[in-house]
């Protein structure tokens, strides 16, 4: 089944066109039905449960160690599984009952401990993962590169052959006049010993072509869930069973590059053990977000998240926002690789007329009277000005937030410390470089505290200013407990992490802890109170369904067609998590479809086995069939809005697979558990 979203109108029926089958019909009532549950509280769902809160039974074993009061055994393994993991897979219950939730926990908080060697088999699939940005430059070439080198190694081999060829006809010439003997030189060495063109002039003007441009923000009207996805785009939109050229197996061209990191990203959510270490990996992306649409950040993404992410990603803050400042894909992605102090240029003529005096006067010629300054002409050298681009964001972004009590002047001083950090060679091999020359040496004030400590320092010891910050410790306790607890997280809870972000200097693992040990996490109110993101409903299904994925590009394609492309949020911010960014009819209608597609086994490179998971017996009976679905993907919690709209279609032909005068029924499991996945309640994490 697939339905296509349309613009809202004023009726129901003009707003989606659909096929008016009996399926689709199921699909568009469970698609308002989600719209209108995802946007309040399950409170029918909860009320059956919250009744034995205050009976306060005896705590199951399971979950010893941990402040569990409200939540039952399978209820808050399922809650740890959808907050801490991308969702359980079949039999993931009960070996976490098994070994103990606490135990799994610490386990998932340190990740090393667990075998994930299966996983890295895996990822031997994508080569680009463990390239140099070096090689990616080498390897995957931008076309028109490609081509200009193609044609130049033509041209030359051409030219080397014309000479050899002049050379051996003029050397035969010789040769047959009189009086003169054997040349004493072969024509491959005449060759050899032509002119060459001048490689420095040639390299040094490819460097200025070359030059990395500023991003540009394009203005463009981007439809509410997709908010912030970039324009240039294979890996969503068009068909999830189509592959793109520019992205196949056997393709060099740079799309592929980013095409492996995504399918990687959705290799390690559905297939690694360690989950928690995914779920912060993506965690952090999107805090520390860069734009793959945005020129050589194609290149430098792969070793930014393998090189940055991934190894801070339960350490120190300081360090994951140092390696983070340090980075080339973001220094080119906001710009700092451009930040000059703009009386950089001035001072370096000052300083080489100095030299040039110290010179003369050592070999007691006259000191040379200094050249007049012609401003017009140093505002032409001095196109390279300050950037505040990655101050500011430094701030909003990754440190302080918003309210965080700095001001405009702060950014300015802020982007002073920062000039001089840049990248080397961008277009070779793209290395962190500090540029003294480029730096503003000048003392500067940042949130009342005076920086000048020289040189590269300077921006460190802004970051150690902006990391001790009371303003950052609040921001980032929000925000992970905005992705882990609640929309809109309680107060005391966050200030609690705040203070172990304080007193640990940082440590990520330690805040988690505070906020997985806190009953705020295991109240009733924070269960099922997410909503999952594109890229969190198509791998928590894949879990769910224990899928077996061989080609992961497909539902790399469904992520960005459900409305959140991987590596393609332009602005810095990244992508939302809250409800209201993914919540509308259009979207849920995707996931519907996705879920249908991936169910139905009509996904390339896919296959599930829904019969091994519903019971082969089910398939004779419909309402079994609902039953065992809603308990094996929704742990038998479905509100009744939902059961009542699926059980009114059992009869279906499309869900039975047989003719209206067809005595013989025979469920399409396929379908039954599709719908179930497409379900508000599944939705929800």
């Amino acid at each position: 089944m697939r339905l296509e979203a349309r613009p809202a109108t004023s009726s129901f029926f003009r707003s989606s066109t659909i096929s008016v089958t009996p399926r689709s019909i199921l699909a568009t009532i469970l698609s308002f039905a989600c719209v209108l549950s995802l946007s309040v509280d399950l409170t029918a769902l909860a009320a059956s449960p919250a009744a034995a809160k205050d009976k306060k039974p005896k705590q199951d074993p399971s979950l010893k160690g941990l402040p569990i009061t409200e939540l039952s055994a399978d209820e808050a393994i399922l809650h740890a599984l959808n907050r801490l993991a991308y969702g359980p897979r079949p039999g993931d219950v009960e070996r976490v009952r098994q070994m103990g939730l606490a135990k799994w926990i610490d386990q998932q908080l340190n990740p090393n401990s667990i075998d994930d060697r299966a996983l890295e088999a895996r990822l031997e699939n994508y080569p680009t993962l463990r390239m140099s940005t070096a090689k990616l430059i080498g390897e995957y070439p931008q076309p028109k590169q490609a081509e200009k080198q193609a044609e130049k190694k033509t041209q030359a081999r051409e030219q080397g052959e014309q000479r050899r060829s002049d050379a051996a006809a003029a050397t035969v010439a010789r040769e047959m006049q009189p009086g003169r003997g054997v040349s004493s030189g072969s024509g491959e060495q005449e060759a050899a010993q032509a002119p060459q063109a001048p490689q420095e002039n040639a390299q040094a003007k490819q460097d200025m072509d070359n030059a990395p441009a500023p991003m540009k923000q394009a203005e463009s009207s981007l439809d509410p869930a997709t908010k912030g996805a970039g324009k240039r785009d294979v890996l969503g939109g068009g068909d999830p069973n189509n592959v793109p050229r520019a992205v196949a197996d056997d393709s060099k061209r740079p799309p592929r590059i980013v095409a492996e990191l995504a399918m990687a990203k959705v290799t390690r959510a559905i297939y690694s053990e360690r989950q928690l270490q995914q779920v912060m990996d993506d965690f952090w992306y999107n805090h520390f977000n860069v734009f793959a649409g945005k020129g050589e950040d194609r290149y430098y993404l792969t070793s930014y998240e393998r090189d940055v992410i991934q190894p801070h990603t339960f350490g120190k803050f300081k360090e994951l926002l140092t390696a983070s400042a340090k980075s080339p894909a973001m220094l080119f992605y906001l710009d700092n690789f451009l930040s000059v102090d703009p009386h950089a240029a001035d001072r370096q003529a000052m300083q080489r007329a100095m030299r040039q005096q110290m010179r003369n006067s050592r070999f007691g010629g006259p000191w040379p009277r200094r050249p007049p300054v012609n401003p017009q002409q140093n505002a032409k050298k001095n196109e390279r000005g300050l950037n505040e681009n990655y101050g500011r964001e430094l701030m909003e972004l990754h440190t302080l937030g918003v309210d965080g009590g700095y001001t405009q002047r702060d950014v300015t001083e802020v982007a002073r410390c920062f000039t001089g950090w840049t990248i080397e060679k961008p277009r070779q091999y793209a290395d962190f470089k500090f540029d003294e020359k480029l730096h503003d040496p000048d003392p500067k004030m940042v949130l009342g505290k005076k920086v000048h400590a020289g040189g590269m320092k300077d921006g460190e010891q802004v970051i150690d200013l902006l990391v001790h910050h009371p303003s950052t410790a609040k921001f980032i306790s929000a925000k992970l407990a905005r992705r882990f607890v609640s929309d809109n997280p309680p107060p005391a809870l966050v200030e609690r992490m705040a203070q172990t972000f304080q007193s640990s200097d940082g440590d990520t693992r330690a805040v988690l802890k505070t906020m997985i040990w806190s009953p705020e996490f295991w109240s009733r109110e924070a269960y099922h109170a997410k909503i999952k993101t594109p890229f969190e409903l198509v791998v928590s299904a894949a879990r769910a369904l224990g899928t077996d994925v061989d080609t992961p590009l497909p539902l790399v394609q469904w992520v960005g067609r459900i409305g959140e492309p991987l590596y393609q949020c332009q602005p810095p911010t990244g992508y939302s998590d809250k409800a209201d960014t993914w919540v509308n009819t259009g979207a849920l209608l995707n996931r519907l479809n996705y879920s249908l597609a991936l169910a139905g086994n009509k996904m390339r490179g896919a296959r599930t086995d829904v019969p091994s998971l519903l019971g082969v017996d089910s398939a004779s009976d419909p309402k079994a069939a609902l039953d065992r679905a809603v308990q094996v993907f929704l742990g038998g919690q479905a509100g009744p809005t939902t059961v009542e709209t699926l059980e009114k279609q059992l009869e279906n032909p499309q869900v039975l697979q047989a003719k209206l005068d067809d005595p013989r029924k025979q469920v399409d499991l396929g379908v039954v558990a599709g719908l179930v996945l497409g379900a508000p309640e599944f939705q929800r994490r």
